[in-house]
C-alpha cells in the first residue's frame, strides 16, 4: 500500500493511483473507428461479441507486442439506437462523433498485461487521440466526521432547513416551483428507489457498473451487483447517490423539499459498492469507463442538468496523460446539458477531473457560518460554494442521514440550475450551460472577509439567481443570458 493507503500497482508509475488491471480506454480520431465494433452495452448483454482486433494494422501490432488477446468494444451506444439491442453501435449523431463519444473504445486484456505501458504505446499512433488506463474513483459519505455545531445536535438542526435557508431555498421555491419536464441526472451510487422522498419523482434509470470479480486489489470486498448492465440503479449499500438526489428533488417528507422543486430525476448507478480494509462502511467505487457511460447515458436520456459528485485526482494521472471525462463533458455541452461537479474533499488546492474542466460548474463547501469548509478542495476552477456540512438528507432504505462533503454541496447548485431552466422555459427564453454558470456565479453571496482565493465568487443564492435571470430577460439581454432574438 502507498503512504496514502492506496494500493500500489505496477502501471501506476507516479502516484499509486488505482486502475482496473485488465482494461484501458482509447479514443480514436474522427473516421478511424471501424463500423463493425459493437457497443459495450450489447457485449455485456450477450447480444454481440467484442471484436478481437481493431482492423488497423498498426494498432493491432502494438497490442500484439504485449502478448495478450484483446476484446474491443465501443464504450458508448448511439443515442438513437439505445433500444435497438444488438445494433447499438449504429447511427451515431454528429454531436456524438465530434465530441468523441462515438470514438471511445474499451479495450479488455488478459490479467498481467501492463495496461499503462500499452496506453503509452498506443498514444504514439497517429490514429489514436487518447489512451489511458481504466482508472477507479472512490467516493462515500466521504467528508470528515464533524462534531455538532455548538448548542446544536444532529436532531436540532431545524429539520434540515438551516442549510437550505443559507442558499435562499424557500424564497427560490416560492419564486419558481420547478416542473417535472426539467430532468436532472444523478450519476452516482444509485438511489434508494422506494424511498418516500422520491415518490413520483423518478424516471427510468440505468446501471453501468462493470467491476466484475477479482478486478480490485486484495482485501477489497465488492458488495451487491457489480457486473452487467441493466435498468436497476438501486443504491443498497452506500447512500451517497440517495443523499445527493434528495437534496435536488426530495418530496419534503422528512427533510425540506428538494431545491430543484418538481424536477424529475434520472438515477444512474455508475459507482458500485466495496468494503476497503480498515473501513467499516462501504465506499462507492467506479471505473472511469462506467462513470463516462453513465454520464453520457444521462444526457442521451434527456437530462438537462447532471450532478457529478465524483472525480479523479490529476496527480494520479501519468504526466501528460489525457484528462478523464473530456469526451463526456464535450458531449453534454453540445447537447446543452449543464454539469455540476463536486470540487473534492482534499482540503487543499488540487485538481480533480471533471471538476477542473472549465465547461462544468465546480462547487466547494461552506458551513452554516458561511466559512469555507476545511476539507473543501480549492482552485481557480471552483465557481462557487454551497452548504456541505451535516446536511440532513435521505439515506438508505427509508431512512435519513446527516452527510458531509462537497458531494453534498454540489446538489444544491444542481437544483438551482434546474430552477433556472424551468424559469427560462416559462418565459420563452433559452439558457445554455455557460449562461447558467454565469448567472449562478454572479448572484452568489460574496464570501466573508478573509476567505482565500480559489473558493469561487461566493455562496449560492438560488433566489437571487432567479431574479437576475428575470432581469436579463426583461432587459432582452440576448448576449449575456439568452433572451429572445428580435431578428
Amino acid at each position: 500500500m502507498s503512504a496514502a493507503g492506496r494500493p500500489l500497482l505496477p502501471w501506476a508509475h507516479r502516484s499509486g493511483a488505482y486502475a482496473l488491471p485488465t482494461s484501458l480506454v482509447v479514443r480514436l480520431k474522427l473516421g478511424e473507428v471501424p463500423e463493425g465494433i459493437p457497443a459495450v452495452m450489447d457485449v455485456r448483454r450477450g447480444a454481440q461479441e467484442a471484436a478481437g482486433a481493431s482492423g488497423h494494422g498498426a494498432f493491432d501490432r502494438v497490442t500484439a507486442t504485449f502478448g495478450t488477446a484483446v476484446k474491443i468494444s465501443r464504450l458508448h451506444a448511439a443515442g438513437r439506437a439505445l433500444r435497438t439491442i444488438g445494433a447499438r453501435h449504429v447511427g451515431y449523431s454528429e454531436a456524438e462523433q465530434v465530441s468523441g463519444v462515438a470514438r471511445m473504445l474499451r479495450i479488455d486484456v488478459a490479467p498481467g498485461t501492463h495496461v499503462g505501458s500499452m496506453a503509452i504505446s498506443l498514444m504514439q499512433l497517429d490514429l489514436v487521440e487518447s489512451a489511458i488506463p481504466n482508472y477507479v474513483a472512490t467516493v462515500g459519505l466521504d467528508g470528515p466526521v464533524l462534531p455538532p455545531m455548538p448548542g446544536q445536535g444532529d436532531d436540532e438542526d431545524e429539520g434540515g432547513w438551516a442549510a437550505r435557508d443559507l442558499v435562499n431555498a424557500r424564497r427560490a421555491l416560492a419564486y419558481s416551483a420547478g416542473q417535472s419536464g426539467v430532468v436532472v441526472g444523478v450519476v452516482d451510487s444509485g438511489l434508494a428507489l422506494a424511498h418516500p422522498e422520491f415518490e413520483a419523482r423518478l424516471r427510468r434509470g440505468v446501471d453501468t457498473v462493470e467491476l466484475g470479480r477479482g478486478d480490485l486489489a486484495g482485501g477489497i470486498k465488492l458488495l451487491g451487483d457489480n457486473s452487467g448492465a441493466d435498468t436497476d440503479p438501486s443504491d443498497r449499500y452506500v447512500g451517497h447517490g440517495t443523499g445527493c438526489a434528495a437534496i435536488i428533488g426530495g418530496q419534503g417528507r422528512g427533510i425540506p423539499p428538494g431545491i430543484g422543486g418538481q424536477c424529475s430525476l434520472i438515477p444512474v448507478r455508475s459507482l458500485g459498492a466495496a468494503l476497503f480494509p480498515g473501513r467499516e462502511t462501504p465506499l462507492g467505487v467506479g471505473a472511469l469507463s462506467d462513470l463516462d457511460m453513465g454520464l453520457v447515458l444521462a444526457v442521451q436520456l434527456g437530462a438537462q442538468v447532471v450532478n457529478c459528485s465524483f472525480g479523479t485526482d490529476d496527480e494520479a494521472l501519468e504526466p501528460g496523460a489525457p484528462k478523464p471525462h473530456s469526451e463526456a463533458v464535450a458531449f453534454a455541452e453540445a447537447r446543452g446539458c449543464t454539469l455540476v461537479v463536486a470540487s473534492g474533499n482534499s482540503g487543499d488546492q488540487r485538481t480533480y477531473w471533471p471538476a477542473a474542466d472549465p465547461r462544468v460548474i465546480a462547487v466547494g463547501s461552506v458551513g452554516l457560518d458561511r466559512q469555507v469548509s476545511t476539507f473543501s478542495t480549492t482552485g481557480d476552477h471552483v465557481a462557487l460554494c454551497a452548504p456541505g456540512e451535516r446536511i440532513r438528507t435521505a439515506g438508505l432504505g427509508e431512512g435519513y442521514q446527516h452527510a458531509t462533503g462537497t458531494s453534498f454541496a454540489a446538489p444544491f447548485v444542481t437544483g438551482a440550475a434546474a430552477l433556472l431552466i424551468e424559469r427560462a422555459q416559462a418565459r420563452a427564453a433559452a439558457l445554455d450551460p455557460a449562461q447558467i454558470k454565469s448567472l449562478l456565479m454572479a448572484s452568489a453571496t460574496p464570501h466573508r472577509a478573509g476567505v482565500a482565493d480559489g473558493n469561487g465568487t461566493g455562496v449560492l443564492d438560488a433566489a437571487r439567481a432567479l431574479e437576475l435571470l428575470d432581469a436579463a430577460i426583461d432587459a432582452d439581454d440576448t448576449t449575456e443570458f439568452g433572451g429572445a432574438d428580435d431578428g
